[in-house]
């Protein structure tokens, strides 16, 4: 496993592609409603990126046919864009990377769609919560292990589900690098955080425990009819001092 530690000058740029590709998920937000389609927030997406001079990383990537991933309701990631429209009380899961200046980011949301389900809601806000208590652990000090099994933790301690079959990663000049980070482990176990590291965690949560099926497109992971499923994604940077969030922050420009 080789890992990719950053310089600082390879850092400046991940932090403009994290800065970048934030804007686009704040855009897509924007527009998800019911009756918007799927397919169409793709291209929003498409879009987006190509307006601030960056590439969509997805698009093509193994040959994924799209800008972003679309995952409603029980489907858990890499579902494909479509024309089907989003209905009232859905739920919607957008993954989207870029590169940019030769580095990428990589980012997750889960979205309501109109008004939504308690259950839904609470599944949506504790996915971010996992993340959070996760990125907790990415400091000098810790290893992976501690970082997933505090994922897990979280989330088993609340009867959810914790996806097993995707995982996080490094992100750097490519969006899918060493190491793998897993939402699922033991504490004191896997590879050191070290400063310099690029991150994804990326908790993939179910409402109940139960096996990801792959559709017959190659692509949709589905957890089952009715398994609702969120996912809650950034690029992180590991400093020194602690995490710093490389996406779901504001660009700052000079001037």
């Amino acid at each position: 496993m080789a890992v990719k530690l950053k310089s600082p000058w390879e850092v400046e740029r991940m932090r403009e592609a994290g800065a970048l590709l934030t804007e686009v998920m704040e855009e897509v937000a924007r527009h998800v409603a019911p009756g918007i389609t799927t397919k169409e927030l793709d291209r929003i997406a498409y879009e987006a990126i190509r307006r601030r001079k960056a590439r969509p990383a997805f698009l093509g990537l193994y040959g994924f046919p799209a800008t972003l991933t679309a995952s409603v309701n029980e489907v858990v990631v890499h579902g494909i864009p479509s024309e089907e429209p989003l209905e009232e009380g859905d739920i919607l899961s957008v993954d989207v990377g870029l590169l940019y200046g030769g580095f990428a980011a990589d980012m997750a949301r889960t979205f309501p769609v109109g008004r939504v389900s308690p259950e839904a809601e609470r599944l949506i806000r504790d996915t971010e919560a996992a993340f959070w208590e996760g990125m907790r652990y990415l400091r000098p000090g810790f290893r992976i292990g501690d970082v997933a099994h505090a994922v897990q933790r979280f989330l088993e301690s609340r009867g959810y589900g914790v996806v097993r079959e995707f995982v996080g990663h490094g992100v750097g000049r490519e969006i899918h690098e060493d190491p793998q980070v897993p939402n699922f482990g033991k504490p004191g176990t896997g590879p050191k955080i070290r400063p310099g590291m690029t991150l994804a965690l990326e908790p993939m949560v179910t409402l109940r425990p139960a096996p990801v099926v792959i559709l017959e497109d190659g692509w949709t992971a589905s957890a089952g009819r009715g398994n609702l499923a969120a996912h809650y994604e950034n690029t992180v940077l590991v400093t020194e001092e602690g995490p710093e969030l490389l996406t779901g922050v504001p660009l700052v420009r000079a001037g």
